[in-house]
């Protein structure tokens, strides 16, 4: 189905409005978000023991939720200009797809090298080949769950008629957050042990 005509009811851009739709997901995320700091703590052993791996902590959760704000911001773009279909046939939608893991490509693979060079000089090191493959599996699986998370609250929004420009972004970087932590852990866990 296409969206054709978009929603230019200005009555859903009044304070009251963004304001009770947002403030009940906002809420829910917020606890969510609280999730991620006790994974952190739960995996503390495995993080104290390879201190190497706290360097990929914040950027691993960063980019996840950043990957998913592009992608979500280029697909509320496109359903406000009535150009976005949700068709496994779109190819607009999978070339924005494939940059979306061609970006994280490159920013995971850089990331694990510069994690290694900062361990070399302040942590225990780590070898090259586990610290990438714990940055770049980890990387691209949090970009897969990234993409699916954005077309699914795009979506959403729109079939609940909630504008996607107040929903998707906080939706999709919250819930990354989370799962970075706890996609990037069990992958450092699978790799390590």
């Amino acid at each position: 189905m296409a969206a054709t005509e978009p929603d230019d009811s200005l009555d859903t851009w009044s304070i009251h409005n963004i304001v009770a739709t947002m403030f009940p997901i906002l809420l829910v995320l917020s606890m969510l978000e609280m999730g991620s700091g006790y994974v952190l703590e739960f995996l503390e052993e495995t993080y104290l023991s390879n201190p190497t791996l706290l360097v990929l902590v914040p950027v691993m959760i960063g980019m996840g939720g950043n990957l998913g704000a592009i992608l979500s911001s280029r697909l509320s773009t496109r359903l406000h200009l009535g150009l976005l279909e949700f068709d496994p046939r779109d190819e607009v939608l999978w070339t924005n797809i494939l940059a979306i893991m061609g970006l994280a490509a490159t920013i995971f693979s850089s990331l694990g090298v510069a994690a290694w060079v900062v361990g070399q000089v302040i942590a225990e090191p780590m070898a090259l080949v586990d610290l990438m493959l714990i940055s770049v599996v980890s990387g691209m699986l949090l970009a897969v769950i990234a993409i699916v998370l954005s077309i699914g609250a795009t979506y959403i929004s729109y079939t609940q008629g909630l504008d996607p420009d107040d929903t998707t972004i906080p939706v999709v970087t919250n819930v990354c957050d989370i799962l970075g932590v706890i996609v990037l852990s069990g992958v450092a866990i699978v790799v390590l042990n």
